[in-house]
């Protein structure tokens, strides 16, 4: 052991751990979200095993599978974009035409694949000929091609789910994902690191094979990151993100048929009825409260509902709900048999169901903390 070889086997194994815990949750619970984050975490396991072997002087990988083609870069980006589907939406199924956004790394395995199996001379001969040069220089290309395209896709996925769920769900931090956003960024920050490192070794010369582990390390911090944040991250059952031409779609096609008149009349009925449940059954103190679950309480379809109250209220689903909680929360706080219960307590019982969203909500709507709306 040594402070090169303990880092990366610490994240070596953590990332295969993580694998297998994630396939295994994925084939038990049929979560296909996990299965995608399973194959990331092996992927991130496989960037580091050269450097991990070698530091620990074990030398199969060049003695007895040198050039075998071990690594995984351009299956890498559609994965996590492939991840990211299926956790906003359980409905999501991979089809076999998809196989196409692996074509490039189909490519690079069968190539090197073939010249590996002629033997280590081939290899070497291989390795110093113009073509492998050039060949060099498409995958880099094709590498980075993939990772804009693919983490441009997904971000942009990501903003109009973040926005998506505003309008259907009273609390969104347990299914916001946030670390996903950064773990896109960590990976972006991570490759750049990783050729900024190339360009050096190649400006000043042949670093020392120890120079490299600096980004190794950063990869172990990512692997700690993902494995922990994604095995640990929340899904519901019925999260089945729709993309916003969709939504679009069915709002439109649910009004085609009614005149603006008809379509006031509609609205200004749901409001009576929405106001109702609240104020009468106080749906809001349940806290995985969906606009899905308020339109079959009202037997409407979620794209008017949300219309409707964007149009009565002025505010989405969430803000629409969450003000309610805010009220009922200083209404409670007051109370005398509520004075030895924290904030916390308070606010999970008017249905917030996290810190941060009762926080979120509570400045939004008073403008001020609720410690502070507590002292005065």
């Amino acid at each position: 052991m040594s402070l090169y070889t303990t880092p990366l086997q610490f994240g070596y194994f953590l990332a295969l751990l993580f694998a297998i815990l994630l396939w295994y949750r994925g084939w038990q619970e049929e979560r296909l979200s996990d299965k995608f984050l399973g194959w990331v975490m092996f992927f991130l396991a496989m960037e580091i095993q050269d450097y991990t072997f070698g530091f620990a002087g074990i030398n199969i990988l060049w003695e007895k599978f040198d050039g075998f083609p071990r690594y995984f870069t351009l299956a890498f980006a559609p994965t996590i974009y492939f991840y990211l589907k299926a956790q906003i939406n359980r409905e999501f199924r991979f089809k076999a035409v998809y196989f196409l956004h692996y074509v490039p790394y189909f490519i690079y395995f069968l190539v090197n694949f073939v010249v590996f199996l002629q033997g280590k001379d081939a290899v070497n001969s291989f390795r110093s000929s113009t073509l492998s040069d050039y060949l060099g220089w498409v995958e880099t290309f094709a590498i980075w091609a993939s990772y804009i395209y693919y983490f441009y896709q997904s971000l942009r996925i990501y903003r109009e789910y973040r926005s998506w769920t505003e309008t259907q769900f009273s609390d969104t931090e347990t299914i916001g994902f946030v670390w996903l956003r950064n773990f896109i960024y960590l990976i972006i920050a991570g490759e750049v690191f990783k050729w900024a490192w190339g360009l050096a070794d190649k400006l000043l010369g042949d670093l020392p094979f120890e120079q490299d582990w600096w980004w190794h390390l950063f990869t172990v911090l990512i692997i700690c990151y993902v494995g922990i944040k994604g095995y640990a991250q929340h899904q519901p059952n019925r999260l089945a993100y729709s993309s916003k031409n969709i939504i679009e779609e069915e709002t439109k096609a649910a009004s085609i048929t009614t005149t603006p008149e008809q379509k006031e009349n509609s609205f200004e009925e749901l409001r009576t009825k929405v106001e109702n449940l609240m104020n009468q059954e106080k749906l809001y103190l349940e806290p995985e409260l969906s606009l899905s679950d308020l339109a079959q309480k009202l037997k409407t379809n979620t794209s008017v509902l949300s219309a409707a109250i964007n149009s009565n209220f002025g505010k989405n689903f969430n803000d629409f709900v969450n003000e309610y909680r805010v009220e009922e929360f200083k209404k409670q706080i007051k109370l005398p048999q509520n004075q030895n219960y924290t904030l916390l307590a308070v606010a999970f019982d008017c249905g917030f169901n996290s810190k941060a969203t009762f926080n979120r909500a509570f400045k939004k709507f008073t403008g001020q903390s609720p410690s502070r709306f507590e002292e005065g």
